[in-house]
């Protein structure tokens, strides 16, 4: 019975591919009327929001009966492959054009939500942490990716046994599309299984800068189609590449200060509906003019998210914070599973895909060698540094990357909707064979790498359990009826809340304080502002003194004391001890910069963010 089904559901689709008089095909009149438009384009979208409903319902029951062996997105990506197959039997083409994959619509509409989100949600502590690895991975992994891939594909074409004709340069930005990672799939298992948060985040950060990597490095081979490609184009090509990628980054970080300020020098944060849709405006700005400079928007959007979070998160009013915090989750969450779904939906509404066999298996091969060739020979050397730099200081030298983390980095390298969109714009004469063999190697990276995730971190015996650290308590503020950080002006290092150091007697680590304290040991004291805006307090001997937040020259100990340094001693000797030095301090000097000059100058006092709660009397805070 399923052959006949299959028979004739492939009798059915190649008479419509071949006629164009299909029988319930609508006329071109027909299908030019604004009000069938307006028909079809109702019952395209019915079927998508349908589609994204039983998604999520399926994330749902997933959760709830803690299901870990089939993803919501493989059940996406396959609910989106069968409906797709009935729409392509369908009489008509209307329908089958609305839901087809749309890469204007991807880039302009679904990836900004989930990028954006990935820059305000960052964990900075564990980011920065690891940034060696992430750096590592993302640029010189991603790089060598897209050139192994790239070769291979040139090799197999050059061979000539499926007649295809793939120049050098065509081929490479093919390996760059397919060397863009998405691990929706696998960092969601991750925060089911609570691996090891400096796995998570180096996933996490090869992920999202892997995305800006690839889609700066497939533009900048665009530039050179056409033309034979040379020794001394790589160089231009670098180049290129990072005065792109710079430009970009700056603009995303300038239009995150911009907002700061505005926020700080305006009193809109007593409209806090206004505020809101502010935000999201100025972010969504740096995407779209870093993409009409001829930059890269992602780029742009990612580090204005990281600069919103770091300084207009605090210039804020309580509820924009709660606002943006979850209306950015929710349009991820959306694109997330659309993104899944739309990829399922293509692999047969595309009529315009030629899919070559051969070609796939030695593609889907070629991303394995090539994953393999960016993670374990660079995670030797990111060892290797790890000994030496230990070596040199007389400390134990652990492995940065074990084994078991390297394997679990290869395994997370499944491909992602990136290098479909990417894939729209190949040029060439094979460029169909070329999309049809990236939506292909995506969805199979997703369904066998992602759908054994689980399975490979209990053949790993990788650590699960471990309570990562809160960045944010946003929910806690809530349910205690209390601001965020009720402790004004100094910012903790390790959630980034705010606090108000009173005086020595009351000064106390902000990791044992509990609520109830909040209001006797840390009451408010008289703030003094400079001409300029700048936050501080004055002691009783009229001088201003700097707290934990601004300045790196005052640490505070247990005990109320404060021990002080003076800033020569953090650069004195920086250089001799380069080697022996971490990634933390080698961080050190902007650390500085950054509580000495900026947030001074960014942050304002008087937001609602930051003005302590008021006390009942009983030291308990009243909402």
């Amino acid at each position: 019975m399923l052959s006949s089904l299959l028979a004739e559901t492939t009798k059915v689709l190649v008479k419509r591919e071949g006629d164009t008089d299909f029988e319930g095909s609508p006329p071109d009149d027909d299908a030019a009327d604004p009000s069938k438009q307006e028909l079809y384009s109702s019952w395209a979208l019915l079927i998508l929001i349908l589609l994204l409903i039983g998604s999520l319902w399926t994330s749902y029951y997933l959760q709830v009966r803690k299901i870990q062996a089939v993803h919501e997105t493989v059940v996406s990506i396959f609910s989106g492959m069968i409906i797709g197959l009935i729409i392509r039997t369908l009489p008509g083409h209307y329908i089958q054009d609305a839901v087809s994959f749309n890469y204007t619509y991807f880039f302009n509409m679904l990836l900004p939500p989930i990028i954006l989100n990935c820059g305000y949600e960052l964990h900075q502590a564990n980011f920065f942490r690891n940034i060696g690895p992430i750096l590592t991975f993302a640029f010189a992994g991603t790089f060598i990716s897209a050139v192994v891939l790239g070769c291979i594909i040139y090799i197999w074409a050059f061979l000539g046994l499926e007649g295809l004709k793939i120049p050098f340069v065509t081929a490479l930005g093919f390996g760059a599309t397919l060397s863009a990672t998405d691990p929706v799939t696998i960092l969601s298992i991750f925060n089911a299984y609570k691996v090891d948060p400096k796995l998570y985040t180096i996933i996490f950060g090869e992920s999202i800068l892997n995305d800006a990597v690839c889609i700066v490095m497939f533009e900048t081979t665009q530039q050179f189609h056409g033309e034979s490609a040379t020794f001394t184009d790589l160089f231009r090509g670098v180049g290129i590449f990072l005065v792109t990628f710079t430009i970009s980054l700056l603009i995303g970080a300038i239009v995150g200060v911009m907002t700061a300020l505005i926020l700080k020098h305006s009193q809109i944060r007593q409209f806090q509906s206004l505020e809101t849709c502010l935000i999201l405006l100025f972010a969504y700005a740096s995407y779209f003019f870093s993409n009409g400079c001829h930059m890269s928007g992602i780029v742009s959007l990612l580090f204005c998210g990281i600069t919103l979070k770091h300084y207009a998160y605090y210039n804020m009013s309580r509820r924009t914070q709660i606002a943006t915090k979850f209306i950015f989750q929710t349009l991820a969450q959306l694109s997330e599973n659309f993104i899944f779904i739309y990829l399922g939906l293509s692999m047969f509404t595309e009529v315009k895909l030629v899919y070559k066999p051969m070609l796939i298996i030695v593609t889907a091969l070629g991303i394995c060698v090539s994953r393999w060739a960016a993670v374990f020979p660079l995670s030797k050397l990111l060892n290797f540094v790890n000994r030496v730099r230990a070596r040199a200081s007389g400390r134990p030298a652990p492995e940065e990357l074990t084994k078991e983390y390297q394997m679990m980095l290869f395994w997370a390298g499944l491909r992602g909707a990136v290098g479909v969109a990417l894939a729209a714009g190949l040029e060439g004469e094979d460029v169909n064979s070329l999309r049809a063999t990236v939506l292909v190697v995506v969805v199979l990276t997703v369904i066998v790498f992602g759908g054994t995730t689980a399975r490979m971190l209990e053949i790993l015996g990788i650590q699960t359990g471990v309570e990562p650290e809160s960045e944010s308590d946003d929910e806690l503020d809530v349910e205690l009826g209390r601001k965020a950080a009720s402790m004004p002006y100094a910012f903790t290092e390790r959630r980034g809340t705010v606090r108000r150091v009173s005086d020595s007697k009351s000064r106390r680590s902000p990791d044992t304080t509990t609520p109830a304290q909040f209001g006797n040991s840390l009451a408010p004291e008289p703030v003094s502002r400079s001409p300029r805006g700048s936050i501080g307090e004055r002691s009783n001997d009229g001088e201003r003194e700097h707290h934990p937040s601004f300045s790196r020259t005052t640490s505070m100990d247990p005990t109320g004391g404060a021990s002080s340094t003076s800033n020569g001693s953090v650069l004195s000797g920086a250089l001799p001890s380069l080697l022996s030095r971490t990634a933390e301090d080698h961080a050190r000097w902007f650390q500085d910069f950054d509580e000495h000059v900026l947030k001074p100058v960014l942050l304002d006092a008087s937001s609602e963010a930051l003005t302590p709660p008021k006390s009942s009397g009983s030291g308990t805070p009243t909402k």
